[in-house]
């Protein structure tokens, strides 16, 4: 009898719709598997303790095949899979375009003269679908659309075409797109501290106990350093190492709380949406992999820094409804995978990249040119448009059994495929690899095919820049946590398996904004206290 009133009580609370809250929070924590989530979450007190308190569900997925930054962050505040969003990759080809880098960068517009793919102009021109923001501000001309993140791909993907104020990092300091928007007192105020901080040495962190025990030298192919137990001391002016830090973190939240504070986001009469891309854990990830001290120390320093920015809106009253997730996962160093009983761990053979395949096959045909255009050694990969199109159909038959035949290669898809493969419905983790690939397809800047590695294989063989990765079509990679959080919201868990598209449509119930279901691929999810789905 108590425990079906306890239900009966459960089921009421959440069936009741709360007021909209003042401000939503959208935070990504880029490359925060579900993996590290699980593992970490009995010792996380702070602010991921916190929303761990709240409705809780460990089985997110960031359902596509191409988990990387900028597909991912497409997806959370758009309710929308890549194959909608346009964005598939980080980058992809256009062999057709004008200029001579046939790359295209995700979050540029190579439309701009005199830009490449590396020297690019910010923007969200390839985004072919509205976030929240871009969907709530029309009709609530009051409210405010912001961004700050560490990646600038993340700040837009996030905000999208309708953005109030948009900061990311670029390499030195904050800086934004947007040109009419006039630089808030805040932003100049983080720049300076940001560079004063860097300006000084740092010395290494304290480990936790749990650190402690994780701290122990891996030693790593293919020329890069040992890794393992860094605690992120460095000397003055290095900003690689500032930036593969929790430093790094610490000043995006103190630039968004800044922000909130000046721009009073939270007290006006509208909704406002701001979104929070925290791109340290990723940057250590690739640096360290994501088992050592290093992860560890990044972690438990994020936690304390989340805390504080929650206490800190706590203060001054703000209702606000928060969402944390990650645009993808990530895999550790295969290096101590095995040490940890992965046999099958490895790094990828150098041969595998496009313009190795490409090569090979040009001289075994006799072609000339590059052949294949591809980004690494796995992902899309484009046949050369200045051969003749008898030509192209056998680079690309060459080049795919090529693939194929890789004992390192877990499956090849062509475009052909793709295309008739059905978008999929059923629940994302027992979707097929190519109903995976299908969700990362569009048809105008998907490559000739698409190349997915074995499971366990990392596509890095060069470690002199970064030891790990992710971008594969495996769990490890496309699990992560979506927790939901909001005063008074009773602790729940759910282990169901639901997607990131989910939570845009759950968002807009909070607030009360339609969305056409057809023109989205995420559903509102039922089970969050307060939130009503139409």
């Amino acid at each position: 009898m108590l425990a079906a009133a306890a239900v009966f009580a459960s089921t009421s609370a959440i069936a009741q719709p709360a007021p909209p809250p003042k401000l939503i929070i959208a935070l990504s924590i880029d490359q925060f598997s579900a993996d590290l989530f699980d593992e970490y979450r009995p010792v996380l007190l702070g602010g991921i303790g916190r929303l761990s308190r709240g409705t809780v569900y460990r089985n997110g997925y960031q359902s596509h095949n191409a988990t990387e930054t900028c597909p991912g962050h497409s997806t959370i505040m758009t309710g929308s899979r890549p194959s909608r969003t346009g964005i598939i990759a980080n980058y992809w080809f256009d062999l057709s375009q004008d200029r001579s880098d046939k790359g295209v960068f995700c979050a540029e517009d190579e439309r701009v003269p005199g830009s490449s793919s590396t020297l690019y102009t910010v923007s969200p021109y390839h985004l072919r679908v509205p976030t929240l923001g871009d969907l709530w501000k029309p009709a609530h001309p009051g409210a405010r659309n912001v961004a700050v993140a560490g990646k600038d791909r993340a700040a837009v993907m996030m905000s999208g075409h309708v953005a109030d104020q948009r900061w990311y990092w670029d390499g030195k300091t904050f800086v934004t797109d947007l040109k009419d928007a006039a630089m808030p007192r805040s932003v100049a105020a983080a720049r300076t501290a940001v560079a004063n901080a860097i300006a000084e040495d740092r010395s290494a962190l304290e480990m936790p106990s749990l650190c402690q025990a994780k701290s122990r030298v891996i030693p790593i192919e293919g020329g890069g350093p040992p890794v393992g137990n860094t605690a992120f001391a460095r000397k003055a002016g290095d900003i690689r190492n500032f930036r593969s830090s929790p430093e790094f973190d610490g000043a995006v939240l103190a630039l968004a709380a800044s922000l909130i504070e000046e721009m009073q986001l939270g007290r006006g009469s509208s909704t406002d949406v701001i979104s929070i891309g925290l791109s340290a854990t990723d940057f250590v990830g690739h640096s360290y992999g994501t088992e050592g001290a290093e992860m560890c120390l990044q972690l438990f320093s994020l936690d304390r820094d989340l805390g504080d920015f929650f206490r800190l809106l706590d203060s001054k009253g703000i209702d606000y409804l928060v969402v944390l997730t990650a645009d993808h996962g990530g895999q550790d160093i295969p290096e101590r995978r095995r040490e940890q009983g992965v046999p099958g761990a490895a790094r990828v053979d150098a041969a595998l990249t496009a313009a190795a395949v490409g090569k090979a096959v040009g001289a075994k045909l006799g072609l000339t040119g590059p052949v294949l255009y591809g980004e690494g050694s796995f992902g899309d990969v484009y046949i050369d448009r200045a051969l003749s199109s008898a030509d192209q159909a056998r680079a690309k038959a060459a080049a795919v059994a090529a693939y194929r035949a890789h004992p390192q290669v877990e499956a090849v898809f062509t475009k052909e495929q793709l295309t008739a493969t059905p978008s999929p419905t059923a629940s994302p983790d027992k979707w097929s690899l190519i109903e995976r690939a299908r969700a990362s397809f569009d048809p105008e800047r998907t490559g000739d095919f698409i190349v997915l590695l074995r499971r366990d294989i990392t596509p890095i063989a060069d470690t002199r820049s970064y030891v790990a990765t992710h971008g594969s079509p495996w769990d490890y990679d496309r699990r992560v946590p979506i927790l939901f959080w909001r005063r008074d919201m009773a602790a729940v868990d759910h282990a169901e398996a639901i997607e990131t598209v989910d939570i845009m449509p759950t968002l807009a119930a909070s607030i009360g904004l339609p969305v056409d279901a057809s023109s989205i691929d995420g559903e509102c999810l039922r089970a969050i206290q307060g939130i009503v789905c139409p």
